[in-house]
């Protein structure tokens, strides 16, 4: 497909076969240390090492390019405060009949409740964005594809990163979440995916030995 404005492809680095698959295997052993967090500190992280976090979720590929996904970041306490006690109350209503008992029953085992102290402890918040229009300026009424995907994708590189900063965390999705848009000031066309806590485990953490498991290559891969 011809295209005006196409720039010469840029390699990337060469590596022999043994290097690709050394680097491979050391990503995954860092990868493997990765764990969800509920015990937090209130020890700071500097503001670039967020900044840097998101701008490499940034660089996710998206449909038609048009990078669907806003970031809004929280360190402010006021805030933080706002989210939890609204994100307790939706818990509430999940805990005391809204899910289904099959639901509680495969959650049983992390040992979650409707208590999440973990929003206000963590230095900060990253609750995600999808937007369903705005196309790539954002300024204007365009339509956003396969914007579930791109935002999913984007948010897997965040996590990824903020794990390579040496930071824990932990996904966070009350259900419903709409109230995030009135905390976080972001628009109504804009869907709210996930809360991203980042920040330093508390010394005393500990994590359900369930999460340790984790299925085999022969169970998620197939070769063709």
């Amino acid at each position: 497909m011809a295209d005006s404005d196409a720039l010469p492809w840029r390699p990337y680095p060469e590596h022999s076969d043994a290097e690709s698959v050394a680097r491979t295997e050391a990503f995954l052993e860092t990868m493997r240390t990765r764990r969800s967090c509920r015990h937090f500190t209130d020890r700071e992280v500097p503001r670039e090492v967020i900044e840097a976090a998101i701008l490499a979720a940034g660089t996710a590929p998206s449909g038609a390019n048009h990078q669907p996904w806003h970031f809004a970041a929280i360190s402010s306490p006021g805030v933080k405060l706002s989210v939890r006690i609204a994100a307790e109350e939706e818990e509430r209503s999940f805990y005391g009949g809204r899910a289904s008992r099959e639901w509680l029953d495969a959650i049983g085992p992390l040992g979650t409740d409707a208590n999440k102290p973990y929003l206000e402890d963590a230095p900060w918040l990253i609750v995600v964005f999808a937007q369903r229009r705005g196309g790539i300026e954002q300024v204007t009424d365009t339509q956003n594809y396969y914007v579930t995907e791109s935002v999913g994708i984007a948010c897997g590189l965040l996590l990824a990163a903020l794990h390579e900063a040496g930071l824990a965390t932990l996904t966070h999705t009350p259900n419903p979440m709409r109230f995030l848009n009135r905390v976080c000031q972001r628009p109504a066309h804009e869907k709210p995916m996930m809360i991203i806590v980042a920040g330093h485990a508390a010394p005393d953490a500990t994590i359900p030995a369930h999460a340790l498991k984790k299925k085999s290559l022969e169970q998620i891969a197939s070769w063709l």
